[in-house]
């Protein structure tokens, strides 16, 4: 499992797509 960690500026939905995109990657 990944893990996934937001800036202070940085948004949710921006870390979601980023752990999207390593999911496929890793997967």
């Amino acid at each position: 499992m990944s893990e996934v960690r937001v800036g202070k500026n940085e948004s949710l939905d921006s870390a979601l797509k980023r752990f999207k995109r390593s999911c496929q990657r890793s997967g």
